[in-house]
């Protein structure tokens, strides 16, 4: 009953009411997001009342997105998150920082224009990865498709598709489709998995080794 109320167009007032009651409660999700820049409103997206979001305007969210508790999304000079991707809590994703600048420039990095040094960067997250709890994303890093970041990450270079990550600074420390191939022969798996190409690669591979 609550699903098909809040799917029908008092979803939308249900979301700002969700807004407006975060101010004064503990965190907790708030469904739906507003994408300004595709002009598209998020339903299954869902945002802890706790995330502080810098330059929303800049914040390219898809659908059924989960941002855990506690999270900065700075956005100054733009982040993508594709579809379905999960954070944990206390994650940091910034898209500008000053921490060669502020050295280069010492006493007058807050009286001039000029920023050596500074860097202005995007960051981008592919569908369907995972974003452990207290990791921090730097400037200018792409994360690719499907790939799991574990807790405590520092991410400051760019990810390729389905990477496991760790550490910090974080390096590849393996790839999901060794880690879920154990459940591709689960029928439902093979229906729902969000890319086919490796649900593919596996029944190849089962092919060659049985002939």
């Amino acid at each position: 009953m609550l699903k098909r109320i809040y799917l029908s167009p008092i979803g939308y007032i249900v979301t700002i009411l969700q807004s407006l009651i975060a101010f004064i409660h503990k965190p907790f999700m708030v469904y739906g997001f507003y994408n300004h820049i595709q002009k598209k409103f998020m339903k299954l997206t869902r945002i802890s009342s706790s995330v502080k979001i810098m330059s929303k305007k800049n914040l390219d969210l898809d659908n059924r997105i989960w941002i855990g508790h506690y999270s900065i999304l700075d956005a100054t000079n733009g982040i993508i998150i594709h579809e379905g991707v999960q954070t944990g809590p206390f994650v940091s994703v910034f898209s500008h920082s000053s921490h060669t600048s502020i050295r280069l420039l010492g006493k007058d990095y807050l009286e001039t224009d000029t920023r050596i040094g500074y860097i202005n960067d995007k960051v981008e997250i592919g569908e369907y990865s995972f974003i452990g709890t207290a990791t921090t994303i730097f400037p200018g890093v792409t994360i690719g498709k499907g790939c799991l970041i574990y807790a405590n990450s520092v991410i400051t270079k760019s990810i390729p598709d389905y990477s496991i990550v760790g550490g910090s600074p974080a390096k590849i420390i393996g790839d999901i489709f060794e880690k879920d191939k154990k459940y591709f022969s689960d029928i439902f798996v093979q229906e729902h998995y969000f890319d086919q190409s490796l649900i593919t690669k596996w029944i190849t591979m089962n092919k060659k080794s049985c002939s």
